[in-house]
């Protein structure tokens, strides 16, 4: 007998071909995010469950599955959307697709800033709706990205991916780790400075958030925090929402203490503040950071081989962030 795995969306058809071939699959049916109810019922018998960012993956749901689940094969990089602590009470194993997206992200954090400073979406729409005038010195006059300094919060996969790419502008790099700042003080891999996260806010032309979501970075910039940045500077966020507040986001960027924003990300998603929507100084996206054919096929590879490791092979998969379920 094939496992049975639960798939929360259905993904691109040479993935399901994949997953198809190798376990009893379940997948949902809409073409939207199943409701929790629907979602605790699919769950039900299941002994793998492959699930979106879009899953809240807590022990109401581990329990709903039963004790025959085995793992959660995270389609992500991120798991805020999961209870490691609660999955890792009840010997289930957490996988999540690092790696395969990294490139692709940082792509995006380089096309925010790019856009944000270049009034790309504007001139866009100048464009298509007939406005565009003859040429002026003065007009749509943005701001310049290279040789600027760049602060990015945070110095993972992605953020170092986007400091190699900023390098190739003549940028100057800094960050403010999620830790400890190497000894010399300098990243050996990018070649980024390491100070405070006040010298950053206060240095930092663009700030570029590479932190995942915890309760420690949770707001991570708020009004505070925001006040302490150039009125000249941006913003640029492609790690989660919540480590931004929105509302004070909203404020700096209103008063003009903040000179703009790129996001890829929102506190409430699928909800928008209302205060960005209006905002011509703000590029906003509707989270597509690892949005492409290749980059999603490969995350999808990957959460496929983490469940083949272990439900079929009896292997630890690849990308366990549990690994003493294992032992």
């Amino acid at each position: 007998m094939k496992p049975k795995v639960l798939i929360t969306r259905r993904l691109s058809q040479a993935v399901m071909d994949m997953l198809n071939d190798n376990f009893a699959l379940s997948v949902n049916p809409h073409e939207r995010v199943m409701t929790r109810e629907e979602f605790l019922a699919a769950a039900r018998g299941m002994e793998g469950i492959l699930p979106l960012l879009t899953e809240r993956i807590d022990g109401e749901a581990l329990d709903a599955a039963g004790p025959q689940l085995r793992i959660v094969a995270n389609h992500a990089v991120g798991y805020n959307n999961i209870d490691v602590h609660a999955a890792t009470a009840r010997g289930v194993a957490i996988t999540n697709t690092p790696d395969v997206l990294t490139d692709t992200t940082a792509d995006l954090a380089l096309a925010l800033m790019l856009a944000v400073t270049r009034r790309v979406p504007e001139g866009d729409r100048l464009c298509r709706g007939g406005r565009f005038p003859e040429w002026n010195p003065q007009f749509m006059l943005g701001a310049d990205v290279h040789h600027k300094t760049l602060g990015l919060i945070g110095l993972g996969r992605v953020g170092r991916a986007v400091a190699k790419r900023a390098a190739g502008f003549g940028m100057r790099l800094i960050y403010a780790p999620h830790g400890e700042c190497p000894a010399g003080g300098v990243d050996p891999v990018c070649g980024a400075k390491c100070l405070s996260l006040d010298e950053v806010l206060a240095q930092a032309d663009f700030l570029s958030l590479h932190v995942p979501l915890t309760e420690e970075t949770h707001h991570l910039l708020g009004a505070v925090e925001l006040a302490r940045m150039k009125p000249s500077a941006f913003l640029i966020n492609t790690a989660r929402g919540p480590v931004v507040d929105e509302q004070a986001l909203v404020e700096a960027l209103t008063s003009g203490r903040l000179a703009g924003a790129g996001l890829d990300v929102f506190e409430n998603e699928p909800l928008i503040h209302p205060g960005l929507v209006g905002l011509g100084n703000v590029v906003l996206l509707p989270h597509v950071g690892s949005a492409t054919v290749d980059t999603r096929m490969a995350m999808g590879i990957k959460a496929a081989t983490n469940l083949a490791a272990l439900l079929l092979r009896g292997e630890a998969p690849p990308d366990c962030l549990n690994p003493e379920v294992l032992s």
